[in-house]
């Protein structure tokens, strides 16, 4: 095959990375914490820290950065239109998912999700490496496409008005002591109003190298929370942080998913916001 054809879904295992990794137009990025990536990564990736992915303000912790963070985040994974980007972490697939959505967020789609992570690759016993590659700086980047971002994206205004409307369905994926208003995370609690509650890691198989149950499954036990798949969905967490891997998931399961990227930390902390406490629906 030639280097510019990597036809790689948005959900692939580590099986079908294997072949490509010395593929030019391939850039592998980890997230995983620091410690691991310099004892051991993936040959050919290059780490990149969670903070390169956010803006924070006073009231909103997750943000998307504005252009110029955007472009400093396309000049350091030093990516072309050319290019397909495998991204992995260590958690899961939260941070990763979150890089990606990034990336949709400026209209780059050539990207897949490493299943498992690095956990997976090492279950695997693949080869790994400490050294850090260089790479020659690519001739074209990605351009920044500010427009793209309102297919994935939904910022306040226009989620308030939705929510006051009941014209859209909310994906909760925050811990049950965070959605009830137990745990508290901003300056109040709960959740937004008809947001239904299912965990980013109940998706998650602990038992298979952190990679995701079943799709099936997953499927199944989103339409028992009362979730219609045919039917567009918000998804948010405290940062839009885990809600990166529910933002995976809804896009591999065909779901039409933006995410609320001001989450929690922006409608918790506003006292204005509608919120709900209180048990989970039974």
């Amino acid at each position: 095959m030639t280097e510019s054809t990597l036809n790689l879904g948005l959900l692939i295992e580590v099986e079908e990375l294997l072949p490509h990794l010395d593929n030019k137009k391939l850039r592998i990025v980890d997230l995983s914490r620091s410690s691991v990536y310099e004892q051991l990564h993936i040959p050919h990736a290059i780490p990149l820290k969670p903070a390169q992915l956010l803006r924070q303000e006073e009231n909103a912790t997750g943000l998307l950065p504005h252009a110029e963070g955007l472009q400093a985040l396309i000049q350091y994974l030093n990516i072309s239109p050319e290019h397909h980007v495998v991204v992995y972490d260590d958690e899961g697939g939260a941070w990763a998912g979150r890089l990606i959505w990034n990336l949709h967020c400026l209209g780059f789609y050539n990207t897949s999700l490493l299943n498992g992570g690095i956990h997976a690759w090492l279950g695997q016993g693949l080869p790994t490496t400490s050294e850090q590659e260089q790479f020659a700086p690519v001739e074209s980047l990605v351009q920044v496409n500010l427009a793209a971002q309102d297919q994935v994206r939904i910022e306040y205004p226009e989620l308030l008005s939705l929510v006051q409307q009941q014209a859209i369905q909310l994906w909760d994926c925050r811990t049950e002591d965070e959605y009830t208003g137990l745990r508290l995370a901003a300056r109040r609690g709960g959740h937004i109003p008809n947001a239904r509650h299912f965990e980013w890691s109940t998706a998650l198989n602990r038992e298979n190298h952190l990679k995701l149950h079943a799709l099936e499954r997953t499927q199944q036990r989103l339409e028992q929370q009362g979730f219609n798949l045919q039917e567009p969905v918000v998804v948010y967490c405290q940062s839009h942080h885990r809600s990166g891997l529910a933002y995976i998931l809804g896009r591999v399961l065909g779901w039409n998913i933006r995410a609320y990227d001001g989450a929690w930390s922006e409608w918790g902390n506003r006292l204005d916001s509608p919120i709900v406490t209180g048990e989970l629906p039974s």
